[in-house]
């Protein structure tokens, strides 16, 4: 088995990105969150999973662009001397952020300031309505990676002007082969009985088209011919019709891309992708750039990775990747995506830094804290954070479970008050089993449940990190 580059990593990128080699990427993308100085709560993940994602700086854009640039230097030395650098921001921040980036970079490695409309509608009071993004691209050096890439033409360009079909089906546009004025030489000369000199033109073969098909011959007769054997011309059905040039569609070069993206659209909530992340980016956003700014084997750095888009199409597009997310919750997302696309942990890359202990655990903020737990039960998360009824999550009843709830303590030494609380959540859902985790347990709680068990009530197991950790728990089975 060849060596696994690709890493999916937790931790805090301002640590985690000291550790890798200095220019060893050929690409960096990154998301980071915006200074929008607004808290959300929203819908994450394939199990309506409930939590708060808040972009709040205290201390103002200063505090801002001062935690932003020591990671963004960062960034700048891990880059190859042809890498290039994108990060996406929105009109909160963009031009302190494009200040600090000329200072990194330097200003005359600044190649574009891309607007991507993300919205089609957004009413705003007083002024007009903001609907794009900006993403900001440097280059590290003059001599970087530029693969050309071309955009996809709009459809109905396609269907206005290709509007012919071969027997088989094969789209085309009949394309003149010839050019206004009189020519003397051999370009003026008849063709199978056409002379374009009748009509005050001459024969004129398109220079791509010489260069695609490599046609043989020394004149224009003889190339002409060359396409009539291939069946590239176009014979008009009115007789004395002049002979036009069959371009097929899937021969079509896209249009040159533009800094205007007005042809992707945002992530619709019904999408298959879709996994309720607030600043989620659609695949083609990533695609386009990966595309744009990296060959097949290159390396590719999200450093702020989030549900993991930029990491999925860059293993989709055949590059080596690397992502990092401070949260566990985050990672595991993109683990799930991983999978559904058919990329497995200690096979096709390895996961650095997520909690495996006890101690790592106890650090997490209460809702990663939860977020893990209700993972590692494989259950379901509670669909709202306020007015859950006292539960945490929930297990369907299934083949192996029955449905249960589930309360999650990031403490040590829960009492009993906590099963009278949990119980009356339990009798509330009409659930008959639940599942309480923490730490540990004080006095009188395991009498407790096993009272309510022995009279019929309710079973409550009582579940520790520990039992987590060391995979006690298995499909709710301790």
């Amino acid at each position: 088995m060849s060596e696994i580059v690709n890493k999916l990593i937790c931790g805090d990128n301002i640590e985690e990105l000291a550790k890798l080699p200095k220019e060893s990427v050929e690409l960096i993308y990154i998301d980071p969150p915006f200074f929008t100085q607004k808290p959300y709560e929203v819908v994450w993940g394939d199990e309506a999973e409930v939590r708060s994602f808040e972009d709040r700086w205290e201390g103002g854009i200063e505090h801002f662009i001062s935690w932003l640039e020591p990671r963004t230097q960062l960034l700048w030395e891990l880059l190859k001397p042809t890498g290039s650098f994108y990060i996406h921001c929105d009109w909160h921040a963009n031009a302190h952020i494009r200040i600090m980036l000329d200072k990194i970079f330097g200003d005359k490695n600044f190649r574009n300031e891309i607007i991507w409309k993300r919205t089609h509608a957004h009413g705003s009071s007083n002024k007009f309505g903001p609907v794009h993004d900006t993403i900001l691209f440097y280059s590290k050096s003059k001599d970087y990676i530029w693969t050309d890439s071309k955009g996809e033409h709009d459809p109905e360009y396609i269907a206005n002007h290709f509007t012919l079909t071969n027997s088989d089906g094969r789209r085309f546009q009949a394309i003149s082969l010839t050019g206004a004025g009189i020519r003397h030489g051999d370009s003026g000369q008849p063709w199978k009985g056409i002379d374009p000199t009748k009509v005050n033109r001459h024969w004129a073969i398109p220079g791509k088209v010489i260069a695609r098909l490599k046609l043989g011959g020394s004149t224009v007769q003889e190339k002409l011919d060359s396409l009539d054997k291939a069946g590239r011309i176009y014979w008009p059905s009115k007789r004395g019709g002049t002979p036009r040039l069959k371009w097929y569609v899937d021969e079509l070069e896209g249009p040159a891309l533009l800094d205007l993206w007005t042809d992707i659209s945002p992530i619709s909530s019904n999408a298959a992708e879709h996994l309720g992340y607030p600043t989620q980016k659609p695949p083609r956003l990533l695609e386009r750039i990966i595309k744009a700014s990296s060959n097949k084997g290159d390396m590719v750095l999200d450093a702020f990775c989030g549900c993991g888009t930029a990491c999925i199409e860059a293993q989709k597009l055949g590059r080596k990747w690397i992502g990092i997310d401070i949260s566990p919750t985050a990672v595991k997302v993109i683990e799930n995506q991983l999978k559904k696309i058919g990329v497995f942990k200690d096979k096709d890359y390895i996961l650095i830094g997520a909690p495996t202990t006890a101690t790592q655990l106890r650090e997490l903020k209460p809702f990663e804290f939860q977020n893990w737990v209700i993972n590692e039960m494989q259950a379901h998360h509670s669909k709202r954070k306020v007015g859950d009824m006292g539960l945490d999550g929930y297990i369907p009843k299934d083949l192996f479970r029955e449905a249960s709830g589930i309360q999650v303590k990031q403490s040590e030494g829960i009492g009993r008050n906590v099963v009278d609380n949990f119980k009356a959540a339990l009798d509330r859902a009409k659930y008959k089993k639940g599942y309480i985790v923490a730490f540990s347990f004080g006095k009188g709680i395991k009498e407790e449940t096993a009272r309510l068990k022995n009279i019929g009530e309710v079973d409550i197991e009582l579940v520790t990190v520990e039992d987590l950790l060391s995979k006690k728990v298995m499909l709710g089975k301790t």
